[in-house]
């Protein structure tokens, strides 16, 4: 039995999970973000002073057993229209918020909800602090809070806390067990980093020897990642990590159609390539993407899988 563990947030990470969690003989545990800052999770943060739940609610519903009440697991993600009282906010916010004040504690939620829809794995916060985000940007600039980061026209030096945030000593534990770690898939400052940059995080992924892999990004994101290559993205965890945190580099090869590459240019990103030949880490290159409905870059959850599935089998 593997123990893999899965570093992220946001919906990319969802999105992996809800493949992997098909994975036979592994128990699968994700560590997610509590930083973010926007939106119904925000407002709660600010009201109620807890860590971030929009990133676990989407684990949640993706970890969920596809055997688990259908209804129940769309509800986790329906938004109520308007902008007053409960409007703008996620349901499964208030449901979480609810199981909080029931069982006494964040984690309570967590395993109640995990209970509940009878998820393939575990869910640990990376902290359960309420902590707040903050970028350096290249020329100085100081931007507060998740949301804004990628809203402002500058390029990101580094992300970093303003407080010694503690980790939560499961999601260390879990880190130490691993048989594999993955990193991504997600926003690489205000999905990945959040979770790299509490030191204890790192120094308990630097001294497991198991393999490290990263699930770069598709598409270049407006904000965070202008213009970066496959080995920007690398160097950029190295930079908030420690050199050498990636053993494997799993890139998308397949290419995409002219029309999609035009629409993403519009809207300033790039489909994110290989561009030097010598690398200190194995790169592995898969066709992995699919298209939503409105005819979105994602990466398909079976494609990942497989992926991840060869990876374990090489070990």
């Amino acid at each position: 039995m593997k123990n893999i563990v899965v570093i992220g947030g946001g919906t990319g990470l969802s999105s992996m999970l809800s493949g992997m969690k098909k994975l036979e003989d592994v128990n699968l545990t994700a560590i997610i973000t509590v930083a973010d800052d926007g939106g119904s999770t925000g407002r709660i943060r600010e009201l109620y002073n807890i860590p971030a739940v929009g990133d676990i609610r989407h684990v949640l519903a993706a970890m969920a057993d596809d055997d688990s009440e259908t209804l129940f697991r769309d509800l986790l993600n329906y938004r109520f229209g308007g902008s007053e009282d409960i409007g703008g906010h996620n349901l499964g916010n208030l449901i979480f918020l609810a199981l909080m004040d029931s069982t006494g504690s964040f984690m309570g939620a967590i395993e109640a909800l995990s209970r509940v829809l009878n998820i393939k794995g575990k869910i640990l916060p990376s902290t359960l602090e309420n902590v707040t985000l903050y970028a350096t940007m290249s020329d100085g600039t100081l931007v507060r809070g998740e949301k804004n980061i990628p809203e402002v026209d500058n390029h990101i030096d580094h992300v970093h806390y303003r407080q010694d945030v503690r980790p939560h000593i499961q999601s260390i534990r879990a880190i130490e067990r691993a048989d594999l770690i993955i990193y991504g898939i997600g926003s690489l400052y205000t999905s990945i980093m959040p979770n790299l940059i509490i030191p204890e995080i790192t120094q308990a992924i630097q001294q497991n020897n198991c393999p490290k892999v990263y699930f770069c990004n598709a598409m270049t994101q407006p904000g965070e990642t202008d213009g970066y290559s496959v080995e920007d993205h690398i160097r950029a965890i190295e930079k908030h990590a420690y050199p050498g945190c990636v053993n494997i580099a799993v890139m998308n090869e397949c290419e995409l159609p002219d029309s999609v590459i035009l629409a993403y240019k519009n809207m300033g990103s790039t489909p994110v390539l290989l561009k030097e030949e010598n690398h200190e880490y194995q790169v592995i290159k898969r066709s992995m993407i699919t298209f939503d409905e409105k005819g979105r870059v994602r990466h398909d959850p079976k494609k990942v899988l497989h992926v991840v599935q060869e990876i374990l089998d090489e070990m």
